[in-house]
């Protein structure tokens, strides 16, 4: 899903199906930590692993931060301030992670956080969102991939992707969810893949997905366009 903060248009493909967040869910684990107590009251520790978990994916400082919102409970009483309506996290551990690896979400719900952090409303107060959006805009140069492939020149990407080998099958789920902002154009967008057989090719689809989208919302003039028309389906 792509929404274009500006002039409201959106893509959607999918719009009902449920697929796994893999790290994504790191963001959705922060904001509710912020919903609890904001940047300024938060430990040392507590920032540290926060700024590990976004920018350097580190499933550690996620497992500490989860247990410190209340596991599934407290994610998914931040997800309902959201107004996340479609996405679920197990209960307990999974295969020696929390499930926050594995939740059930949509591109839809992930597309609506990202507008919590920036839309210019929400739950959180535009410090803490702006917060949100720094870390998520220096994730580590090994994980700039995704939806980072569709931006021009000169635009700013925030985002966090996923990455999920799947135990029983050997598939990989693999997802990035952020925000592209160009000049006139503010792009919250979410892609989540799963099945595909390596993580290379997973990062390959997410790309080829969003780089095709974002073409065609620019239309024919492409990263010089201000807003030009395409022919690219859309709804509201």
């Amino acid at each position: 899903m792509v929404r274009d903060l500006a002039t409201g248009r959106t893509y959607r493909y999918h719009r009902g199906l449920r697929l796994p967040t893999a790290s994504t869910s790191k963001i959705n684990i922060l904001m509710a930590l912020l919903l609890r107590t904001p940047w300024r009251r938060l430990t040392e520790r507590t920032r540290d692993d926060a700024e590990r978990m976004i920018r350097f994916s580190d499933n550690a400082a996620a497992d500490r931060l989860y247990e410190h919102i209340g596991l599934e409970t407290g994610l998914g009483r931040a997800n309902r301030k959201f107004g996340l309506r479609r996405t679920y996290t197990p209960a307990g551990r999974c295969l020696g992670l929390y499930c926050w690896g594995i939740t059930q979400t949509t591109a839809g719900d992930q597309v609506r956080l990202i507008r919590a952090l920036a839309g210019g409303r929400g739950p959180l107060p535009e410090e803490d969102r702006a917060r949100v959006l720094r870390l998520m805009g220096h994730v580590i140069p090994e994980q700039r991939w995704g939806i980072s492939a569709a931006a021009c020149e000169g635009g700013h990407v925030s985002l966090k992707n996923g990455w999920l080998r799947h135990g029983s099958n050997g598939r990989w789920a693999v997802t990035s969810a952020g925000l592209i902002r160009e000049p006139g154009h503010d792009y919250t967008v979410a892609v989540l893949t799963e099945d595909s057989g390596s993580m290379g090719s997973g990062i390959a689809r997410v790309e080829g997905t969003v780089t095709r989208i974002l073409a065609a919302f620019r239309g024919r003039r492409g990263c010089a366009a201000a807003g030009g028309q395409d022919d690219l389906s859309t709804s509201r």
